[in-house]
């Protein structure tokens, strides 16, 4: 079994996790299932993904072979901008509940700190960035608003932990003034060319487990023709990190997700292939040397690659800026 992280809630979040971003829906059933005889416990999903009623399937298929017990999984899920007004959040978290086919979510996330106008399932589902056509209308729901809408799904036993995802610094800052209940998890995009070490320290004086996606770099963002990932070197393929990996034994993957979690954050890697899924949850069973963590920590550029602006024109969401 993975290494687990104690939240500030009081639960154990298992610290290797799998990704379902990109999950394609064909597969996703027989992905979730594979990857739950392999061992993995953390699940991590979202409205935004669109195959949440796939990913579902393979949980209950696992349960009722006895290969796994509900409680023994950790299921994440996260909240779309166009749902952060507070009497839109219970609503379709009672929806995705549904989808999965679970009684409660381990795990609850705002996926990013931006409102944008609703969208009614029954009209389009998952409702994407824009409104209708290429037009993006933003909402007037505060943060505030929707954690205490947040706080409620704790109350009423639909969660058992929230947190938020691609918040920085200032906005935690400020969710921690009124926060009944403080953010259990940060998920971030996190790797070698994003290392965001002020916000993990932010997080670590917080009490604030730290969840990083995305960290292969580049790899991930290759399909959508973005122009800085095309150019840089992949991560994987890198020399200096295939020299680490070849001392240890290791592939390159293990390397920089070990990377990641010696250095005490949780990781979601995915891949549709068994034995991958093996070696990426197998990661933890080796340290690299302080000096080589800091060699893979220096490769840091600040780059990142999962904005809006990147996939799509838009002058109306500098999320990031």
């Amino acid at each position: 079994m993975a290494p687990v992280i104690k939240l500030n809630s009081g639960y154990d979040m298992p610290q290797v996790g799998f990704g379902l971003w990109k999950v394609d829906n064909a597969v996703a059933s027989d992905v979730v299932y594979n990857a739950i005889k392999q061992g993995y416990r953390l699940f991590d999903g979202a409205c935004d993904y669109g195959n949440e009623v796939e990913c579902g399937k393979g949980v209950a298929r696992a349960i009722a072979e006895g290969i796994v017990k509900r409680e023994e999984l950790f299921i994440v899920s996260k909240l779309w901008n166009t749902f952060h007004e507070g009497h839109q959040v219970e609503p379709i978290v009672r929806k995705q509940l549904a989808d999965w086919g679970i009684d409660y979510f381990d795990l609850y996330l705002i996926h990013f700190p931006v409102a944008l106008k609703y969208v009614d399932p029954a009209v389009r589902y998952p409702p994407g960035w824009h409104y209708e056509g290429d037009k993006i209308v933003r909402s007037n729901a505060s943060i505030q608003e929707t954690w205490t809408a947040f706080e409620s799904l704790v109350e009423k036993k639909l969660t058992k932990s929230i947190g938020v995802s691609n918040f920085q610094a200032q906005l935690i800052y400020d969710l921690l003034r009124y926060a009944k209940i403080p953010p259990a998890t940060l998920q971030i995009e996190h790797h070698p060319y994003l290392v965001q070490q002020e916000l993990l320290n932010l997080c670590k004086a917080e009490g604030i487990a730290v969840t990083a996606y995305s960290s292969f770099g580049p790899a991930s963002f290759l399909e959508f023709n973005m122009q800085h990932a095309v150019k840089l070197t992949p991560l994987i393929e890198d020399e200096t990190i295939k020299s680490i990996a070849a001392k240890y034994g290791k592939n390159p993957s293990q390397v920089l997700l070990r990377w990641a979690t010696q250095r005490g954050l949780a990781v979601i890697p995915k891949t549709t292939r068994p034995q991958l899924m093996a070696e990426n949850f197998s990661h933890v069973e080796f340290d690299l040397s302080e000096e080589d963590i800091a060699t893979i920590s220096g490769f840091n550029r600040n780059i990142r690659f999962n904005q809006p602006s990147n996939y799509f024109p838009t002058e109306l969401l500098w999320i990031f800026g």
